[in-house]
C-alpha cells in the first residue's frame, strides 16, 4: 500500500526520492512527502495531499540539495487525508524523522504513555508514536541505532519503518516487522537505497537484499550493515534482479492496464517457459520443494487468496478437481485463520498472491505452518515474503511488474500456473498417461496465440462502451469453470469504471438476481462451449424474457446464442477448462473501454491499492 523510498549517497536525494515515489504510484496513495538531512541545511520536510505533482510544486522553488533523504506515499489508515497526517513525521525536537508502512497495533497504548510524559502530538497517525519514541530513546541511550532497535521491539503489528536522525546525517536505518510491506535494500557504488518495492530502485541498482521479519539495515553512502532489532549482527547475501525501468514504462499504450492486457500473449508464454515437455508428455515445475511422491500423497488442497487472486483460486478448484481428482477447498485469506480451520495430514495450502506481501495471505500461510501443513505459493513478485514462507515451494508466474491496480496479466498467469500444477499433481498420481498429458499440453501451448487473436480488433469494446457507459448496474453470468470468470469480470467493471456489477453462477440467477433484470440491465453471459452449454442457453432465454440486454461470449461456430444475443463477442475455441483463460480477456477489454469512456482513472482507481499490506 504505502510507498517508501530512501537514499544516501553522492547525488541529490530529493530528485531520486521523487522519481522512486512516482514508480510506486500504482500502490495507491492519498498524500506524499519527503524529508532530507544535510549537515549545513539541517532537516527539511515537504508534504502535501493528493498526487505527487502537488508535492513537486511545493519543492520546485526550493529543491533540497541534501544527499540523504526519505520519501513516502501514504494510504490513510489512522487519521484522515490531511497534510498534518502525511509522512514523514518528526519527534517533538525536530530531530528524528520517520516514514512507515503498516499499522502499529498498540499505538493507543504507546501514545497514552507518551502523552503522560507531556509529549505533544501534531497528527492523528500511529506513525507519530514511532518518531516520538525514537526521540526519547535516542536521547536516553545516546545512540540512534540502539534506540531504533529498542523502539522496533516495542511495536506490535506488521510494519516497515525507515528513519533518519538530523544529528547523524551520515546514516539511514530501515526495519521490517512481521508481514507488512516489503523492505528492499539496494546496494550501489558510493550510494545505497531502500524501498518498499523493486521498481523504485531498480533503475539505480539491481543488487538488492530483502529484509525479513525483525531485521534492520543501517545504510551509509559506502556500506550497508544488517542486524536483528535485538542487536545481533547478520550476514545477508544480495540478489541480482533482472527487472529494469523499461519494463515498467507504458511503451506507447495510453495506460498501464491497457499495456498489461496486451502483454498477456507474452506473459502467458513466460509462465509456460521451461515447464512443458510436450515430447514426453510431462510438466516440469522447477520451483516445487515437494517431490512427486509427496504430491501423490496429497489428499486435499486449501486454496487461499484475496480479491482477483481469490477468483483464480475458484478456477483452480475446477482445474485440480477435474484433472487431478484432488478435492480443493477455497477460502478468502482474510477469513481463513478466523474460522479455526481443520487442516488434516496430507493436506496442502495453496497461496495465490501477486505481490507476495498481502498480509491476510501471509497470515493464512503462517496458520498452515503452525498446523504442520506445507504451503505452496503461486506468486509474481520474486523474493517476496510469501516466497520465503512457502516451504512447499513457489511457482513464479513470471508476468513482470504489474503497475495498474486492477490485475490483468497476473490473473491469467495464475490460471496458467494453476493448470500446470493440476497436471503436475495428476502426473504424480498416475492419473494421466503421457499421451493424455500431451493432449493437455498442446492445448495449453496454443493459448497465447489465441489470446493474440482476441487482441487484434478491440473496436467492438469501444462500441459497447458507447452504448452502455451510462448504466449504473450490470450482471455477469457464467456456469461451471466460467462462474468464477463472471465474478472476475464484474469485479473489473466495478474496480475501474465504478459501475455496480455483480457476478453470479448462472444457475443461481433465479434465486435473487433475476429480480433486477429489466430493459435497462446489460447482462454479460459467458456462453462458450462446455459441459453445461445447454443450461446456459436456458439462462439466456430467461434474461431475454425479462427484457435484459444480452452481451454474449461465444465460440465462432455457435449459431444458437448468436440468434438470441444483442451483442456477440467471439472467443476462439479451446478445451472447456481452458476456456476460462480465454474468456477473461474480453471482459478485461470491456472494463477498460467502459472506464475510458466514463473518464475514470484507469490505472489508479479511487479507494484501491495494489498491495494490501494491512488488515
Amino acid at each position: 500500500m504505502c510507498g517508501i523510498v530512501g537514499y544516501i549517497g553522492f547525488q541529490w536525494a530529493a530528485p531520486i526520492l521523487l522519481e522512486g515515489l512516482r514508480t510506486l504510484e500504482y500502490r495507491g496513495y492519498d498524500s506524499a512527502g519527503i524529508a532530507t538531512v544535510d549537515p549545513e541545511q539541517g532537516l527539511k520536510i515537504a508534504r502535501s495531499t493528493g498526487k505527487l505533482h502537488n508535492l513537486l510544486v511545493k519543492l520546485t522553488a526550493d529543491m533540497p540539495t541534501a544527499k540523504l533523504g526519505i520519501g513516502h506515499t501514504r494510504w490513510a489508515t489512522h487519521g484522515g487525508v490531511t497534510e498534518e497526517n502525511a509522512h514523514p513525521h518528526c519527534d517533538e525536537r525536530g530531530r528524528i524523522v520517520v516514514i512507515q508502512n503498516g499499522i502499529v497495533e498498540n499505538y493507543l497504548e504507546l501514545k497514552e504513555h507518551l502523552l503522560e510524559r507531556g509529549i505533544p502530538f501534531s497528527s492523528q497517525t500511529d506513525t507519530e508514536v514511532i518518531a516520538h519514541l525514537l526521540g526519547l530513546y535516542t536521547q536516553e541511550l545516546g545512540s540512534f541505532t540502539a534506540a531504533f532497535g529498542q523502539v522496533m521491539g516495542q511495536l506490535r503489528g506488521g510494519n516497515a519503518v525507515v528513519a533518519v536522525d538530523r544529528d547523524s546525517p551520515d546514516q539511514l536505518i530501515a526495519a521490517r516487522l512481521g508481514n507488512a510491506g516489503a523492505v528492499v535494500v539496494g546496494e550501489g557504488e558510493g550510494e545505497n537505497f531502500v524501498a518498499s518495492d523493486l521498481p523504485a530502485i531498480v533503475r539505480h541498482t539491481r543488487k538488492v537484499v530483502f529484509l525479513e521479519d525483525g531485521e534492520m539495515a543501517i545504510l551509509t553512502e559506502s556500506s550497508v550493515r544488517y542486524q536483528r532489532i535485538t542487536g545481533e549482527e547478520l550476514r545477508k547475501s544480495s540478489t541480482t534482479v533482472a527487472w529494469d525501468p523499461i519494463s515498467a514504462a507504458k511503451g506507447g499504450y495510453k495506460h498501464f492496464m491497457q499495456k498489461e492486457i496486451f502483454e498477456q500473449p507474452r506473459t502467458t508464454t513466460d509462465t509456460l517457459r521451461g515447464r512443458v515437455d510436450i515430447e514426453h508428455g510431462r510438466v516440469l515445475l522447477e520451483g516445487l520443494a515437494l517431490s512427486e511422491e509427496q504430491l501423490a500423497q496429497i489428499e486435499q488442497i486449501h486454496a487461499v487468496a484475496c480479491g482477483t487472486a481469490w477468483h483464480a483460486c475458484l478456477v483452480l478448484k475446477y482445474f485440480v478437481e477435474s484433472i487431478a481428482r484432488t478435492p480443493v477447498e477455497v477460502d478468502y485469506a482474510s477469513e481463513f485463520r478466523y474460522r479455526s480451520p481443520v487442516l488434516r495430514p496430507n493436506s496442502l495450502l495453496l497461496a495465490l498472491t501477486q505481490s507476495g506481501e498481502t498480509v491476510d495471505t501471509l497470515a493464512a500461510m503462517a496458520e498452515a505452518r503452525e498446523q504442520g501443513i506445507p504451503t505452496l505459493g503461486i506468486l509474481n513478485a520474486i523474493g517476496s515474503q510469501a516466497s520465503r514462507l512457502a516451504d512447499g515451494g513457489v511457482i513464479y508466474i513470471h508476468s513482470g511488474p504489474e503497475i495498474a491496480v486492477a490485475s490483468t496479466k497476473v490473473f491469467t498467469g495464475m490460471l496458467m500456473a494453476g493448470y500446470l500444477l493440476a497436471l503436475q499433481i495428476a502426473q504424480a498420481k498416475g492419473i494421466l498417461t503421457p499421451a493424455q498429458m500431451q493432449t493437455h499440453l498442446q492445448s495449453v501451448i496454443e493459448l497465447p496465440g489465441k489470446i493474440s487473436l482476441l487482441l487484434k480488433d478491440t473496436a467492438l469494446y469501444d462500441h459497447l462502451a458507447d452504448q452502455y457507459h451510462h448504466v449504473t448496474d450490470m450482471l455477469y453470468l457464467g456456469r461451471w469453470v466460467n462462474a468464477p470468470i463472471a465474478l472476475e469480470g464484474a469485479l473489473k467493471m466495478k474496480e475501474i469504471s465504478y459501475i455496480h456489477a455483480e457476478g453470479y453462477p448462472a444457475g443461481e440467477m433465479k434465486h435473487g438476481p433475476i429480480a433486477l433484470i429489466d430493459e435497462r440491465m446489460p447482462v454479460v453471459c459467458i456462453a462458450t462451449r462446455d459441459p453445461v452449454y445447454e443450461k446456459m442457453l436456458s439462462n439466456i432465454e430467461q434474461v431475454r424474457a425479462r427484457g435484459g440486454r444480452v452481451i454474449a461470449l461465444i465460440n465462432p461456430e455457435d449459431t444458437q446464442v448468436r440468434e438470441k444475443a444483442d451483442h456477440i463477442i467471439e472467443v476462439p475455441s479451446t478445451t472447456p477448462l481452458l476456456s476460462a483463460i480465454l474468456n477473461t480477456i474480453p471482459l478485461q477489454l470491456f472494463s477498460y473501454a467502459m472506464a475510458l469512456r466514463r473518464g475514470a482513472d484507469v490505472d489508479q482507481p479511487r479507494n484501491l491499492a495494489k498491495s494490501v499490506t494491512v488488515e
